[in-house]
């Protein structure tokens, strides 16, 4: 997929005002300063269309972006190790439950996770509320430029087998660089390839 548009559409904090088209929408959510605004720079080849920031926890609105005018993509709040209060952090995943509980032209989720650590139990339990929920999700991978080849294995491994002790199989998942452009053709060909099945099924 060629992304020849991509502009933002809005912000809010209530899903009840989200788009009101039918598109099919993907939503990208992570732990805080995992890399998201930069790997959507980076999927969308817009510099500056998420904005990044050094400071964890920047995104706390639902904002979307309207990709090739035919599909959206969904920037979520990141979740953990936000410099937030606690009263503003409540608010915030409580319209990312929401999102994910009400949101009907959601296709799948996104989960990003930071290549370099360890499996870490935030995602291992935010991927258990999607599955138990029944929300489709893939996991991506982020700053695999900052490991060597071996090492990415490794840790993709061990969140293999801690998944595997209560999932029947792997979620899908991407390895990503969004500095050096890895992966890029991989998610934005597996959003391309599901928009082409629902038009075919819609048909």
């Amino acid at each position: 997929m060629k992304i020849k548009s991509a502009e933002f559409v809005m912000s809010n904090s209530d899903v009840a005002k989200c788009p009101k088209s039918r598109l099919p929408e993907y939503a990208f959510i992570g732990r805080s300063n995992v890399g998201k605004s930069s790997l959507i720079n980076m999927l969308t080849s817009r510099k500056s269309l998420a904005k990044t920031s050094g400071r964890p926890g920047k995104t706390q609105l639902i904002n979307h972006f309207l990709i090739n005018n035919n599909w959206h993509l969904v920037d979520l709040p990141g979740y953990g190790y936000a410099r937030v209060s606690k009263s503003s952090k409540k608010v915030f995943q409580k319209f990312i439950t929401q999102y994910f509980g009400l949101r009907e032209q959601l296709v799948t989720a996104f989960v990003l996770v930071d290549i370099r650590h360890k499996p870490q139990p935030i995602d291992l339990e935010f991927m258990q509320w999607l599955g138990e929920s029944g929300i489709p999700f893939s996991i991506i991978f982020t700053k695999a430029d900052k490991l060597r080849p071996q090492a990415i294995e490794k840790h993709v491994d061990d969140y293999k087998n801690i998944l595997l002790e209560t999932w029947e199989e792997v979620p899908n998942y991407f390895i990503t660089s969004s500095s050096k452009d890895i992966g890029k053709d991989d998610v934005l060909g597996y959003i391309d390839a599901l928009n082409e099945n629902m038009n075919l099924e819609a048909n």
